[in-house]
């Protein structure tokens, strides 16, 4: 990439309807956020054609908000929550604010490192995939610096998910995933979780609308500092895992 492709992005409007949206989600990320934005936007700033950076913040209480106004970008817009609604709930609002033609969501820790982005492109670009997910499970994926209490977890709940939802993607909870518009904007505007199960229940919506998914293996490095509580998200996994039953049985799908 040449800085000067960087530099355009940072100080002048793009012309057109961006090829492609990222959304982040943050929450008290001041640690992370700016680095997580120079990594990304030094990488898609070259890739030759128009896209938009989009942080949803989610009430946040540190210099999360205040880091990302000073940065001054000109494609970089920052939605703000008054309160903390959940990851969820903050993805949802980047989504429905993207202009792309594909949108990705990304965590603000960088796990996926932003290169892998170009795995998941070709999926809908040249294979007319309407999702293409980043996987940990999938063969060829890399981890690092994963703990076996979260691999062990981890593991546990991919098996519950698959004999329960049949949905055909073995890592739901990644946070690396590439959408058409038109999926995004369908599947966040049904969206009922704001928690951390959210990821769970748009794939579990895009089997029953019948969404073609791609799962891409992708290298995660598993970032320090975060933010997960891991025995407080499994019950709330377990019990999101009910509730997305329940919504279906209810019908509250079918009218997506």
């Amino acid at each position: 990439m040449a800085y000067a492709d960087y530099a355009l992005w940072k100080t002048t409007p793009i012309a057109d309807e961006p090829y492609l949206s990222i959304v982040i989600p943050a929450y008290n990320e001041e640690v992370r956020i700016v680095p997580t934005i120079g990594a990304i936007a030094s990488h898609v700033a070259g890739m030759g054609f128009p896209w938009e950076l989009i942080i949803a913040d989610d009430g946040s209480r540190d210099q999360t908000v205040a880091l990302v106004k000073d940065l001054g970008f000109a494609n970089l817009r920052l939605l703000c929550a008054e309160t903390n609604g959940g990851k969820g709930s903050a993805v949802r609002r980047g989504i429905l604010a993207a202009r792309g033609r594909y949108i990705l969501f990304d965590d603000a820790d960088n796990s996926t490192p932003i290169e892998e982005l170009d795995k998941l492109l070709p999926a809908l670009e040249q294979q007319g995939y309407d999702i293409a997910v980043g996987s940990r499970a999938a063969g060829g994926a890399e981890e690092a610096h994963r703990t076996l209490l979260r691999r062990t977890l981890s593991g546990g709940l991919r098996l519950m998910v698959h004999h329960l939802f049949r949905i055909g993607v073995r890592d739901t909870q990644c946070g690396f995933k590439l959408f058409t518009r038109a999926a995004a904007h369908r599947l966040y505007a049904a969206q009922t979780i704001d928690g951390f199960s959210f990821d769970l229940e748009i794939l579990y919506l895009a089997a029953r609308l019948g969404y073609r998914v791609a799962e891409v293996p992708v290298t995660w490095i598993d970032a320090p500092g975060s933010k997960v509580d891991t025995t407080r998200e499994v019950q709330r996994f377990l019990r999101d895992l009910l509730r997305i039953k329940w919504n279906d049985l209810r019908g509250v799908y079918a009218r997506a």
